[in-house]
């Protein structure tokens, strides 16, 4: 699944490529077409992400909510676009460029009422600057939840995904099983101006760089062409720093990885 940084890049392309302009909104697959009638011809005027949902504002007070899941995708291409092809839930195209989307876990249509109510149950986005890290401070620092399992809870955090966790609590030195009321104010305030700074960077660059400069060395990363890792998918191999091996387990239906040296309590 998608982590935020990447829906952000995502609301940025269709801001610059589509915003400020009517669009035409069809439905090829046809399961969205009744929602696509209502925003066919009316202007973009805003595209913006909130952890792992997207947004389209249009003129007439509406917005189309796109959630990825596991297998959503937006393809661009200029126009004329080639006919669809697969299952295209939504198609926009406007003067220059088009997109379709399949695959995604939601595709819909939505009043300013219910895209307040879908908002006020996600968590702060540390790639907004609007977000209030004390909403998250305040859930976590009652909860007996492992932290591992509060950073993934969208309700929480919004947009921080498997490798965010995984690797902003190795570069804290913060072990994953820790209850979340055990983390003191100055550990929760580091993870937070760190996962700001990393999901920064992820948006800027379009990939997760997550490894200090001094540490981007020695055993490859986990696939070709993807930056290293501290302990993400790297079960059994030596810690980059310490030389420990990486410790894997499951939470919650998700993989965990940690060195257990590096990260004690």
């Amino acid at each position: 699944m998608p982590e935020g940084p990447s829906l952000h890049r995502l609301a940025r392309l269709h801001q610059r490529r589509f915003s400020g302009a009517p669009l035409r909104v069809s439905s090829p697959q046809g399961r969205f077409a009744d929602d696509a009638a209502l925003v066919d011809g009316r202007v973009l005027l805003r595209a913006e992400a909130l952890g792992k949902h997207l947004w389209h504002h249009y003129d007439n007070g509406l917005t189309v909510h796109v959630h990825l899941g596991l297998y959503g995708s937006f393809t661009e291409a200029p126009v004329p676009m080639p006919d669809p092809v697969g299952q295209v839930r939504m198609r926009m195209v406007g003067a220059e460029y088009g997109t379709d989307l399949r695959g995604p876990t939601a595709c819909e249509v939505l009043t300013p009422d219910e895209v307040a109510a879908i908002a006020a149950r996600i968590g702060p986005d540390p790639l907004r600057k609007d977000a209030d890290p004390e909403r998250a401070w305040a859930r976590i620092c009652k909860s007996r939840s492992a932290i591992g399992s509060l950073l993934m809870d969208q309700s929480v955090i919004s947009g921080v995904g498997n490798i965010y966790r995984a690797e902003v609590l190795f570069r804290h030195g913060i072990h994953p099983q820790r209850p979340g009321r055990d983390l003191t104010r100055a550990e929760f305030d580091g993870i937070w101006d760190d996962l700001v700074v990393l999901m920064r960077t992820g948006v800027r660059r379009g990939a997760i760089h997550v490894v200090r400069r001094e540490h981007d060395r020695g055993a490859p990363a986990y696939a070709k062409g993807r930056p290293r890792t501290y302990v993400y998918r790297r079960a059994g191999e030596p810690c980059r720093l310490c030389t420990t091996p990486v410790l894997h387990s499951i939470m919650q239906g998700r993989n965990l990885f940690w060195c257990p040296a590096c990260q004690t309590g």
